[in-house]
């Protein structure tokens, strides 16, 4: 933020200004569109015939030759389009808006008996150097500011802590937890592991997962599922490992609503910074969001939309407050040359939007007129999870897994948890100790890390030989479901498919 001082001259002497720039605001008369209503015409752009006085005809019943029948033309003032350039921005549509110091240097010319000419001097009794060329110019370029609040749509964006607070509606930037970067807090020892081997399925189960799977299937026999000769029935285990962090985040964003008398307290007080302000936790693992308004932030302001009127201009009629005629489609006459009865010979008739006054109360502050500006503090607990299954490489499809439940064999909760060892699969040990990274390298330095869980679940994928009238053929059973997968079972109808 810099001073520019600038040289007004008076009467008394100079008088020298130093702007400060603050910010660029939408210009509170237009609203930001550069333009205002014509005065002349109330923003119709069009005005009452002064040939015809609005009646569309002249004496003797002929059309108005200067309205051409309407009763209104053109408003002279806005040519027709029912706006003006904005004075205040110059149709610029935003306003340069700063802090105005004044420094006035005056001449009284009264004397009294034996007094100094050194009076009202910063040190009485010093003699001052006579001031060459420009001093103004010279003078500081950060004077000391003794703290004025600056007229500015957005002057709490300097609020300590909360600094470049993002816009409403822009989903507010993500602040990091005040531990964020510091050393991770002691991790509890890590439990005693589980024995991991799990024998497969029973033949009869295999059997009877099979009979099921054909009675589903409209055009398939039971008899080879009844019939078959089991020849060996494999066991292809496959492990889902799967890591879920259950984290707290923090945003900051401006928001406002209509202001009815609510408590006013920006500046009472510093506001608490937004990793301070409590808040109470959903149930761990479960996603949640919640929104507070931070306290001593809020304040009051003019409504931007209406700029602190209460109204806004109807949108069927533009503002006008009327609309053309439907009877005589603005005419102002029907047929046979008589006056319409509906507008009065007029042409026009009141909006029934508005009810004629071209006003309808603001949407944004409520007709209020003014808004409560504050900061909202927004906090969105997630239940980050990633999965990895392990492929055995027994041409069973693994996508198929996430379709199905399986048998949890390791459950491990903690604050921060440690990567499984000693897993009979090593692949799912590689796997729990790269997740376990990424979801730290991921989440620790811009969420608060609440709860760690890691999972071990068991999908028993058991593959069956079988033979059946001298043939060979095979299937899979796998999760807890006992779903099937097979390619080739032998008693089903050439129309059927493999689904």
């Amino acid at each position: 933020m810099q001073c520019r001082p600038v040289a007004v001259e008076e009467k008394d002497g100079p008088r020298y200004v130093y702007k400060t720039v603050y910010d660029y605001d939408p210009c509170h008369t237009c609203t930001g569109t550069g333009k205002t209503p014509c005065t002349k015409c109330t923003g119709c752009g069009s005005k009452q015939c002064w040939v015809c006085s609005g009646s569309g005809v002249r004496a003797g019943g002929e059309s108005c030759h200067h309205c051409k029948g309407t009763g209104h033309t053109n408003c002279d003032g806005c040519k027709g389009t029912g706006l003006n350039s904005c004075d205040t921005c110059k149709g610029k549509e935003q306003l340069l808006v700063y802090i105005k110091l004044k420094i006035k240097w005056s001449s009284y010319g009264i004397m009294y008996p034996n007094q100094r000419s050194s009076y009202g001097s910063m040190y009485p009794g010093s003699q001052l150097p006579a001031a060459v060329g420009h001093p103004a110019v010279l003078a500081p370029q950060n004077p000391p500011y003794g703290g004025l609040a600056a007229p500015s749509a957005r002057m709490f964006d300097t609020v300590p802590g909360y600094e470049g607070t993002s816009p409403e509606g822009s989903g507010g930037g993500f602040l990091p937890p005040p531990d964020a970067g510091l050393p991770d807090p002691p991790r509890e020892p890590a439990p005693v592991q589980t024995e991991w081997n799990i024998p497969s399925i029973s033949e009869d189960t295999a059997r009877d997962a099979l009979v099921q799977y054909a009675s589903s299937k409209c055009c398939y026999s039971t008899d080879p599922a009844e019939q078959l000769v089991f020849s060996n029935l494999e066991a292809h285990n496959t492990y889902r490992y799967r890591l879920e962090t259950f984290t707290e985040s923090r945003s900051t964003e401006w928001a406002h609503e209509a202001y009815r008398g609510q408590p006013v307290d920006a500046y009472t007080q510093p506001p608490p910074a937004p990793w301070v302000i409590p808040a109470k936790a959903p149930t761990m693992f479960k996603d949640a969001t919640q929104e507070i308004k931070i306290p001593n932030t809020a304040y009051v302001k003019p409504c931007h939309t209406c700029t602190g009127t209460g109204k806004t201009p109807c949108t069927k009629c533009t503002g006008c407050g009327s609309k053309q005629c439907w009877v005589c489609s603005g005419s102002g006459v029907r047929a046979g040359g008589e006056s319409c009865h509906h507008c009065k010979g007029t042409g026009r008739t009141n909006c029934d939007g508005c009810k004629g006054t071209g006003l309808n109360s603001c949407d944004t502050c409520k007709g209020k007129g003014q808004l409560l500006v504050y900061i909202k503090l927004k906090i969105k607990w997630k239940n980050n999870m990633d999965d990895f299954v392990g492929d055995q490489q027994s041409g069973f499809p693994v996508s198929r897994v996430s379709a199905v439940t399986g048998k949890k064999v390791f459950v491990e909760k903690q604050h921060l948890v440690y990567p499984v060892v000693g897993f009979p699969d090593p692949a799912i040990s590689r796997a729990a100790k790269r997740l376990v990274r990424q979801h730290h390298d991921k989440f620790a330095p811009t969420c608060r890390i609440l709860q760690q869980r890691q999972t071990i679940e068991l999908i028993p994928i058991t593959k069956a030989s079988y033979s059946f009238q001298e043939k060979e053929y095979t299937y899979f059973v796998y999760g807890a479901e006992h779903k099937v997968y097979t390619e080739d079972y032998p008693g089903k109808c050439c129309c059927c498919t493999i689904i």
